[in-house]
Parts: structure tokens; sequence; C-alpha cells
């Protein structure tokens, strides 16, 4: 197929985009305003692909998003371009509803208007894949309660609030139009190339330099834990088979406290770099516990048995082999992430000199 991914060199596009060059036999179109989760280097070992393009454009700008899509002409759209961090969604909003919001409409428009163009048969084949979380469906209970594909919607932060926003005007446009769409909600993602400021990169990095390790609250609270790589195979896998109209759940079956997580980076850490930041003496006694997150929900967990019965997808990585092998990553990738800490891959990106 020829698929148009927007929001590609972010990280789970990123990843998405190996899996579709690399193990695959389509053909890629990479769509991504480039805002400081952007990062073509993430791409760097499918860049120059002959199956591989990129073009710098904002998925709210309809009338270049319109020229894009009726140039290449693809078979499917898959829209990851999100913004996605809880804590900036609570410094300011505005930037979620213009991308989540405003950005998802004017593609669904454009979509829309090219589906409307085929043939009949291009339009059977034809899909519209919207990437979206499980945050959209608020908070559970510790009592073993599972997120299903039919679980009311119940967002806590303004980042849930404009993602649910996002997935009901994907669903009317299915319903209004027929514009053949499908939603995926995934759990939380980590891997390679994560962004420093997630919890995971962060708490690897801050141990290395021998800085504070800040766990909100009392760090009770739980999260389904998905291996990126794994929900890139997930994602190829519902573009392929999945049926319009529906819904599926991606989950990692990794339900972990996060102070657990925490603990567990510190623990490989501890085998993996035992010569530690000087005056300290174990990575854990890093670990600080502050003031909690405005409306921090307490537990996601999905339930992924949809999509592993209806399309036969599985996760690979469990939450130890997967820790593991990020970890192991980021060791090992030093001048990815130092890139991105200091500035460089988005100065250049900016066209700014030092």
């Amino acid at each position: 197929m020829k698929i148009l991914v927007t929001g590609g060199a972010g990280f789970i596009g990123s990843a998405l985009i190996r899996h579709l060059i690399q193990d695959c036999e389509h053909h890629v179109l990479n769509v991504d305003k480039l805002t400081y989760a952007g990062n073509l280097e993430s791409l760097s070992s499918i860049e120059g692909h002959e199956r591989y393009r990129f073009y710098q454009a904002d998925i709210a700008d309809r009338e270049l998003m319109s020229r894009l899509v009726n140039t290449f002409e693809p078979d499917a759209i898959m829209n990851l371009a999100a913004e996605s961090h809880v804590d900036r969604s609570i410094d300011g909003a505005a930037d979620f509803i213009q991308t989540n919001i405003v950005g998802t409409f004017q593609l669904l428009e454009v979509a829309r208007q090219y589906w409307t163009s085929l043939n009949s048969d291009q339009q059977s084949a034809f899909r519209f894949h919207h990437i979206s979380t499980d945050e959209v469906y608020g908070d559970l209970e510790d009592d073993g309660s599972l997120f299903t594909e039919s679980t009311s919607y119940k967002p806590s932060s303004p980042y849930a609030a404009t993602k649910a926003s996002s997935d009901h005007l994907v669903r009317a446009w299915n319903r209004t139009y027929g514009l053949p769409a499908i939603v995926t909600n995934c759990s939380n993602n980590y891997g390679p190339y994560h962004f420093p400021e997630k919890l995971i990169p962060l708490m690897i990095l801050n141990a290395l330099e021998g800085r504070p390790l800040p766990v909100y609250g009392n760090g009770l609270q739980i999260r389904d834990w998905l291996y990126v790589e794994d929900h890139a195979r997930a994602l190829v896998r519902v573009i392929e088979e999945g049926k319009v109209g529906e819904t599926y759940n991606i989950g990692g079956n990794n339900e972990v406290r996060n102070i657990d997580v925490v603990k567990g980076i510190c623990s490989i850490l501890e085998e993996l770099r035992p010569c530690l930041p000087v005056g300290v003496e174990r990575y854990v006694d890093l670990i600080q516990f502050v003031a909690d997150r405005p409306g921090h929900d307490l537990r996601y967990a999905i339930d992924s048995s949809k999509i592993q019965s209806d399309l036969g997808w599985q996760p690979k990585e469990s939450f130890e082999t997967g820790l593991r092998k990020t970890v192991e990553w980021f060791l090992e990738n030093q001048d990815w992430w130092q890139r991105v800490l200091d500035g460089s891959y988005n100065r250049e990106r900016l066209g700014i000199s030092d």
C-alpha cells in the first residue's frame, strides 16, 4: 500500500515508519510539523530509502494537506499527529486543541474529499486509521477492571479531552459521511527513541547523571506498558486487516506501578552501569517524591482481547524484556539523546547556528 503517516517523526510514528519500511513492502509519505517532539534523526536508518518520503507540514493546513494527499494518492492515512504530553497540556492547552481537534478535523475533510474522488474499488480499499490513547477513558479503580472498546469516555486532562474529541470526530465522519475509518486506543508506550521528558527515559538519563528521580505523589499510579515496536506491529495489522468502523484497544498486558517502573530502571542500571555518578551509592537513593500532578489518574489497564482474537496480534515483549531493551538502547545511543537534551537537533531543524 501507499500509506500517508502524519506525525511520523514522533516517538510512535517513527517506530511505525521504521517497521513499514524495514519489515513490510509499503510505500510511506511521512508528514510531520516537526514541533519539539519531532525528530528526523529517529528515522536515520531508513532515510533515503526508495519507498520513503518526508514532507514538513501541519495537518491543520487544509490546502497544503489536500495537495499532498492528491499528489501522493494514498491507499491509507494513518493519523498519529498530536500534542501528547499531559504536563504540557496542563500548562497550556491551546496547542493541543489546535492540533488534536482542529488538525484532525481538517485532515478528515481532506481525506473525505479525496475519498469521494476515488472509483468504487479504490473507495472500498481506502482506510483512515486514527491512532489514539487509553487516557480518553479516564480512571480505573484498582479492582481488576479493564478498559474495553465500549468503555465510556471520561478524560481527566486537557490532553486526554482533546484526544477524546478527535476520536468522536473520526467516528462521526465514518457514521455521517461513510468515510472508512478505524480507531485504535493504546496504553503507555515506551522503548527506543522515546522523548526524554517522558517517565522512563527521564528516569534513565537523570540516573546516569546522578540527578533526582522525581516521582509524582506516592508513585502508586498504575499504567499498562506497551513496547513501542509491539505497538507498531499492531498498527500495521489494523491497517491491513482491521474492519471499518471498529475500534481496537492495544495494550501490553503489563500493569506496573510508577514507583516499580523507576525501581526496575535503577536495578537494571546497577547491573549494566555499576560505576555510579560521584556521590551516589545506589541509583534508587535518587528517587524523590514530588507534589502530584493535578487530576492524576490512578490506573489505566487495557483489555486487548479483541485485537488478539480478531486480528491475531499479541505483544512480543514482557515489561521486563522491553524495559531492559530500552535501558540498553539509551546506554548505547548517547549521541541521539544528548542532541535532544542540548537542543542541537532542534536548532539544526530551525536553521539556527551555535
